[in-house]
């Protein structure tokens, strides 16, 4: 699982310098400032959980878990959720999407308690 976590923390990594470049430069004259700010915060939000992505998967190779496997999978569909919707929301104007982003966010704030939670078990004496 090391391995495809980290693999996939690089492939979302780089698709957010293409989703962050193409915000830059391909929808600045095509949205309205308001909806180009919604496109940022997704992108910010997919680098932030991305990196989130990677530290789990080198954390993942001295301390296997179960809880950073889980937490993996929720940062991953955070990424997807959250970001996702907002991108969504901007390319198409389809306001109604933005009402899954919260689910999103959710995902994301488990998958960080995941990770405490891995980090309490496999250290309970330091904690």
């Amino acid at each position: 699982m090391t391995k495809s976590i980290i693999i996939t923390a690089a492939i979302l990594l780089a698709l957010g310098v293409v989703i962050g470049a193409f915000g830059a430069h391909g929808l600045k004259s095509r949205v309205s400032p308001d909806l180009l700010q919604v496109y940022k915060t997704g992108v910010e939000y997919h680098f932030y959980h991305a990196l989130g992505l990677l530290l789990i998967g080198v954390l993942s190779v001295s301390m296997p878990s179960g809880y950073l496997n889980w937490a993996a999978l929720f940062l991953f569909a955070g990424i997807l959720i959250f970001s996702g919707s907002l991108y969504v929301l901007t390319l198409t104007g389809i306001k109604w999407i933005g009402a899954i982003t919260p689910i999103g966010g959710l995902s994301f704030i488990v998958g960080w308690i995941l990770l405490a939670l891995a980090v309490v078990k496999h250290f309970p004496k330091q904690i």
